[in-house]
């Protein structure tokens, strides 16, 4: 069955993720529309798609030849896409991390789970295939996660990339959300704490750093794995060779037995008492055909997914509480 989509914002990772895994498998997807705030982009991706432009959402979300909208940019419209989809009782593709509210968060979800349609939250370290490895290895051979070390550093974005009253979420928000949900399931389980702080560049600007340690104690504090998690965007994109100089791993992981270290997609070394190993992984697809496949079985298949909606509403939750926590400068207990 071929399922027929409408596009809601193209976002950062487009031409690298989105426009690639799309042509791949147009024997499952036809795009019928495209919603995009840039003008020429929207009518790029639909003459190349032969699709329509469309001026807004809920027009697009309301079209009789559009099966499931994926959303794959927040723009100034936040969460109201899906709002839009849930109304037409249109499945949904959330590639955008949102910048809400935990009472918005609350209700979007409550609102999703009401349409009953598919919903599915576009978590591309998940099915990496390092990611998926370490899984294997933390079962076999490594053991329980004790300490987890997370860390993305990005670039400055350009200035007047995008046009003048867009709203974006910060670059720096949306990976941290991302990033609460790869430790969340590579430790398996959901933190009871969280304490954040942050770095401004200037008492105006956006911030540069964010740093959460979460703590995944079921008993007593301290007790259990312990996950430090930064993002950093203070690499200007006019030095390119300091943004390349020794890039740390995207994730460590000190276990019981050994100790590993991932790098996206496809690199993990690891070590035990037998030495050092290092696994350069290959995967038939790209992460992106993966998601959309899985995504295109969610909403074919008579059993409707819901995990993503609680995995997104839970590391936008642990988010959020590592804000308040940076406000107030205590440690703030996680409720779900």
């Amino acid at each position: 069955m071929k399922l027929r989509i409408g596009l809601i914002g193209l976002g950062d990772a487009w031409d690298v993720r989105h426009r690639p895994a799309l042509r791949a498998l147009n024997d499952r997807f036809e795009v019928r529309a495209v919603c995009e705030e840039v003008a020429h982009r929207a009518r790029q991706a639909a003459r190349e798609f032969h699709a329509t432009t469309v001026d807004g959402f809920r027009a697009l979300a309301e079209r009789d030849d559009v099966d499931a909208i994926l959303m794959l940019a927040p723009q100034w419209y936040g969460a109201l896409p899906i709002l839009a989809a849930c109304d037409a009782g249109k499945a949904i593709y959330c590639a955008a991390a949102l910048d809400l509210q935990p009472d918005q968060a609350r209700q979007v979800k409550q609102r999703v789970e009401e349409a009953g349609v598919a919903f599915m939250a576009e978590f591309p370290r998940r099915q990496a295939a390092a990611t998926l490895r370490l899984k294997e290895l933390l079962a076999t051979c490594l053991g329980k996660p004790r300490l987890l070390f997370c860390h993305q550093r990005m670039v400055v974005e350009r200035p007047n990339r995008y046009p003048l009253g867009h709203h974006r979420t910060p670059q720096t928000t949306r990976e941290m959300v991302e990033l609460v949900d790869w430790c969340r399931y590579v430790v398996g389980s959901d933190p009871t704490f969280v304490f954040g702080t942050r770095h401004w560049e200037s008492p105006q600007g956006a911030d540069d750093y964010q740093m959460m340690s979460l703590d995944f104690s079921a008993a007593a504090p301290g007790t259990g794995p312990l996950a430090q998690i930064s993002c950093g965007r203070y690499m200007p994109a006019r030095w390119p060779e300091a943004i390349t100089f020794r890039p740390p791993a995207a994730l460590q992981v000190c276990c019981e037995n050994g100790i590993a270290f991932v790098d996206l997609p496809a690199t993990l070394v690891w070590f035990d008492d037998a030495g050092r190993h290092l696994e350069s992984l290959d995967s038939e697809r790209p992460v992106g055909e993966q998601l959309l496949l899985q995504f295109h079985r969610a909403v074919t298949s008579l059993v409707r997914k819901t995990n993503d909606l609680e995995d997104t509403y839970r590391a936008l939750t642990v988010v959020l509480a590592a804000t308040k926590s940076w406000q107030t400068g205590n440690r703030v207990p996680l409720e779900f």
